[in-house]
């Protein structure tokens, strides 16, 4: 087996589908507290489901970790002699992990000295990459190049990756895990507002929805600056420019980035225990 999956929520469950279409699912295992909430994943996915933890370790090259950050130090807990085990017979094992706010060093600190070369991948999914649009922060310790190589071609179909060092994954992740909901909030307004001036209710959730996409899009693809697009769209004295004074008039850019510094000062508090 290829890849594992210790917790098969939301976020570990969009990881295993986009696993599940980049390899053969009979590489793929699932394993959860839940376990019927892993069977009905796997027999969704045609995957396989593990009977717990331990055999997720022992059957898998890479562990992907996707459980709350609450319950991690007893799922290591849990798979630690499993895995001092398979370094001790020379078996290659990676373990990844998506937990928010718990940092590298805190996986080390668990698993102890026995397993200090053991490559240790962090990643910060997001909920796009349910549908194969999602932005993934990496960031790895002890891992080769072929080994973080191995695991972006396993999860390809989610969504692009970038590299990150380890003291920005939080902020970053503040604006890649979290805006998806600032963003979710804003479609919904423009739609509310449109449905106000008229429109029916769900083609003014597509039309917002579909607008917010296509500029993501064209930002993306023309790598210009935003406010050089937004330019574009202001003409003097026109609607558009009436609309972002609206904006303005009520701090939106002002709101938008104190919900990122919010979510950060959030991660923080989480991380100290909080």
């Amino acid at each position: 087996m290829k890849l594992a999956f210790i917790g098969a929520g939301n976020m570990g469950g969009a990881l295993a589908r986009a696993a599940c279409r980049s390899l053969d699912p009979q590489e793929v295992g699932l394993t959860d507290y839940d376990a019927a909430k892993a069977e009905a994943l796997a027999k969704e996915l045609g995957c396989l489901t593990l009977p717990d933890n331990a055999s997720a370790v022992r059957e898998a090259d890479y562990v992907l970790l996707a459980v709350k950050p609450q319950v991690m130090p007893a799922v290591l807990a849990g798979i630690r002699p499993v895995l001092e085990d398979s370094v001790e017979k020379g078996e290659k094992k990676v373990l990844v992990t998506i937990a928010a706010g718990l940092p590298i060093a805190s996986y080390r600190d668990a698993l102890g000295d026995a397993l200090a070369g053991l490559p240790l991948l962090r990643l910060m999914p997001n909920t796009p990459a349910a549908v194969g649009q999602g932005m993934t922060l990496l960031c790895a310790d002890g891992a080769s190049e072929e080994e973080i190589a191995g695991l972006q071609a396993m999860l390809a179909r989610s969504g692009a990756f970038s590299r990150v060092p380890e003291n920005l994954v939080d902020a970053a992740g503040c604006v890649t895990g979290c805006a998806p909901a600032f963003t979710c909030l804003f479609v919904e307004g423009l739609a509310d507002g449109a449905v106000a001036a008229g429109v029916p209710r769900a083609q003014a959730l597509e039309f917002a929805a579909r607008t917010v996409l296509g500029t993501a899009a064209l930002l993306l693809e023309t790598n210009q600056h935003p406010g050089q697009l937004k330019d574009a769209v202001c003409s003097p004295g026109g609607t558009t420019i009436a609309g972002v004074q609206a904006l303005e008039d009520r701090g939106f850019r002002a709101a938008s980035m104190q919900a990122v510094l919010a979510a950060m000062e959030r991660t923080r508090a989480m991380r100290e225990g909080k």
